[in-house]
């Protein structure tokens, strides 16, 4: 039978039997959304009461964006890459011993959860200088790569064919034409225009070896073989084994032509020298064996050489690491507060333990402070993270909006000692489906400095207080509320 035919014998079923059929597809999806793995109640309860209210939507939804699957082809390609790197995870005498690397026994337990997400342990021996702004960052990306030696990694979730994209990609050519090995990853979704422009193109043809993160393939049939917003969130250069940068800036312009009215985009990202290059090497080499046919365990053999500097680790999340591991890694740094708590984040949609530890800081008397954009370019996001803002007053946390552009960084400064810096949000999409990279390092030199960049961030912001949320209608506090509690389903 044909689907033509099909369909019309479906149509012309009697209507109970639409009725049963309708009836068992419910049930069907409500026992998938019971029976899924690593699913918090309040999720399970969101997806059941969508799937149960709005039926056609919620199972129709349920297939797009239930379940936390990039195919199982791409997970065994991961986990084989995984497999043949997971010897170099281990780098340097040290490694892994606190004290010999310099982290004070009470931050210890910060690297073993950081450990226990990818593998990596803390090492010694680092240096780090936070950049300007995403001009200053692409600017030194460039400088580095016209003065790289052997080669040159490069993965961004969004590169744009605009000045600094360009900037970049001409540098790469010019690389290659000297013999450099350059290779360069950028996310099929986020990087489409560029990924399908002659400016990719002509990079191929100048010698850069190039992937698509993540191919999306034939977006109707993308749902059969994993969902299609699990997306490789990462930004990540490493040059010649000896230089990294971490952070939180595409490489674009800080204009970001593609949602130009909340501009400008205001990152931070941190230039790296010493072990940690390695480990983010793990991680680039990582993606990029999962996507290519390409070896990269060789580039792990070259010597390395630890000498002074602070410690410092790779935390590396994404689909084929435990679900709760950026929630475990955000809420032992809320816990480890002593003094000062100071976050940035463009995206906050936490879990209930997230929102939980961030009041408890406050609570037990550290001075606790977040800062969001004020004007977020994602309605969805900003109405979600409103209704937490009540509960986060109560407490005692301190709230600012900065109002120069959108403020994209994503820190965490402990204590004027600790920072995390990276790709990662404090939200669902980061805990659950991004593929993220965070550097965590203690070093108060480095870390004042991040501190005074967040002085910087909260000067340019207006404080919320509790008379604020107070004045917000009733109705804005009901759609707040609501958008919130389908958080685990968006």
């Amino acid at each position: 039978m044909n689907t033509t035919a099909w369909l019309w014998s479906l149509g012309h079923l009697p209507g109970w039997t639409l009725l049963t059929l309708h009836l068992a597809l419910q049930v069907f999806f409500v026992g998938r959304a019971l029976l899924r793995p690593h699913r918090e109640p309040a999720s399970r309860l969101a997806w059941v009461v969508v799937i149960i209210v709005a039926p056609v939507v919620g199972m129709l939804a349920y297939v797009l964006f239930g379940e936390t699957n990039i195919g199982h082809r791409r997970i065994a390609r991961f986990k084989r890459a995984m497999e043949r790197l997971a010897p170099f995870a281990r780098i340097g005498p040290h490694e892994g011993e606190g004290e010999d690397a310099g982290v004070p026994p009470h931050l210890m337990p910060l690297f073993r959860v950081g450990q226990s997400i990818s593998g990596f342990p803390v090492v010694g021996g680092n240096h780090g200088r936070l950049l300007g702004d995403s001009d200053d960052v692409i600017d030194n990306t460039v400088a580095d790569i016209d003065a790289a030696e052997r080669h040159v990694h490069i993965c961004f979730y969004i590169w744009l064919a605009d000045t600094n994209g360009l900037k970049v990609a001409e540098a790469l050519k010019r690389a290659a034409a000297r013999g450099v090995v350059c290779r360069a990853m950028a996310d099929d979704l986020g990087s489409r225009a560029m990924i399908r422009s002659e400016h990719w193109r002509s990079m191929a043809e100048a010698g850069v070896r190039l992937a698509a993160a993540l191919p999306i393939g034939f977006p109707l049939s993308r749902p059969l073989k994993g969902r299609i917003d699990m997306r490789n969130h990462r930004k990540i250069v490493v040059i010649d084994n000896r230089i990294t940068y971490c952070g939180s800036n595409n490489c674009a312009d800080a204009a970001f032509a593609v949602k130009p009215r909340f501009a400008p985009w205001v990152d931070a990202m941190i230039r790296f020298e010493g072990p940690i290059v390695r480990q983010n090497q793990h991680v680039f080499a990582t993606d990029w064996m999962a996507h290519t046919k390409e070896d990269l365990s060789p580039l792990f053999e070259e010597p390395l050489e630890i000498g002074e500097g602070f410690p410092a680790q790779v935390i590396a999340s994404g689909a084929t690491v435990r679900y709760s591991a950026m929630p475990e890694m955000f809420e032992s740094l809320m816990y480890a507060a002593r003094r000062e708590l100071v976050i940035t984040t463009p995206y906050y949609v936490p879990d209930e333990p997230i929102q939980a530890a961030l009041c408890a800081s406050a609570r037990r008397g550290v001075d606790t402070t977040i800062v969001f954009p004020a004007r977020n370019d994602s309605w969805i996001v900003a109405a979600a993270s409103h209704s937490y803002y009540p509960q986060l007053l109560d407490a005692g946390v301190k709230i600012y909006e900065y109002v120069g552009g959108l403020l994209h960084a994503k820190s965490v400064t402990v204590d004027g000692e600790v920072t995390l810096i990276g790709s990662a949000n404090i939200d669902r999409r980061s805990f659950e489906l991004n593929f993220e990279n965070n550097i965590l390092f203690v070093d108060r030199p480095l870390t004042s400095a991040m501190r005074a960049r967040q002085a910087s961030y909260i000067a340019r912001s207006d404080r919320v207080d509790s008379a604020d949320v107070m004045r917000w209608s009733r109705r804005r506090h009901i759609w707040n509320n609501t958008v919130a509690m389908l958080g685990p389903v968006l």
